[in-house]
């Protein structure tokens, strides 16, 4: 799944490029130009791993922003950009609690290796052994262990697979999952999503224990024996 980025940023034209850049990085933006869009966005579901604020901007600037955001998220990572390259706006984001700080204008290229070294460093590291059942998965070859067959993973699998592992015992529903890995939600995504969920059926077939049942209208539940 795409690491998802919370990017405010009050300039229409640098908030674009900056976006476009981000997602050809294979990053998903959420782009808010105006602080004040963020309050309903704090308060309730908070999907991002990262925020990029720009420091000055209109109405709100990033480090009041900043504060609003690790109140209600005391971990979440903060990136400040700025126009202003001051030793006391260093100290004054690093008091706050900011994870890295950049001046505008700043190469992309440097840009998204301080993200992925923020993101190394908060993240939680990706196991790659998983025990499931009677198999066990290695998500570094996508293959999946047993002692009758192995079975070797298409990228989608394995992301569906980890999505519902990360469900397990849950009510999922189908609109969810779209979205979180299909990022669009049509008949034919939703087509694709029942071949997937068939596959992955077959797949398990020798833990009679392992279970993806469809929930009519709604989605799935599952129960993996981890």
């Amino acid at each position: 799944m795409k690491v998802k980025i919370l990017l405010a940023e009050d300039d229409p034209d640098f908030g674009m490029i900056l976006k476009q850049y981000l997602e050809l990085e294979d990053f998903e933006v959420a782009w808010f130009q105006n602080p004040e869009d963020l309050t309903e966005v704090i308060s309730g579901p908070f999907p991002y791993q990262l925020g990029i604020l720009d420091i000055m901007m209109p109405n709100m600037d990033g480090f009041s922003l900043a504060k609003i955001i690790l109140k209600a998220h005391p971990n979440f990572p903060v990136l400040f950009l700025t126009a202003k390259n001051q030793k006391i706006d260093r100290l004054t984001g690093l008091k706050i609690g900011a994870d890295d700080y950049i001046a505008k204008p700043c190469d992309p290229e440097e840009l998204v290796l301080r993200i992925r070294n923020v993101l190394k460093r908060t993240l939680p590291a990706v196991e790659t052994k998983i025990r499931i059942g009677r198999y066990n998965l290695d998500t570094e070859k996508l293959l999946l262990y047993h002692p009758a067959e192995n079975i070797r993973l298409t990228i989608r699998e394995q992301q569906l697979l980890l999505y519902l592992l990360q469900h397990n015992h849950k009510t999922i529903k189908r609109d969810d999952i779209l979205d979180s890995l299909w990022e669009t939600n049509d008949y034919f995504t939703g087509r694709s999503l029942d071949v997937f969920i068939s596959r992955l059926r077959k797949y398990f077939q020798h833990d009679p224990e392992i279970k993806i049942q469809s929930l009519r209208g709604i989605g799935f539940e599952v129960d993996f024996p981890v």
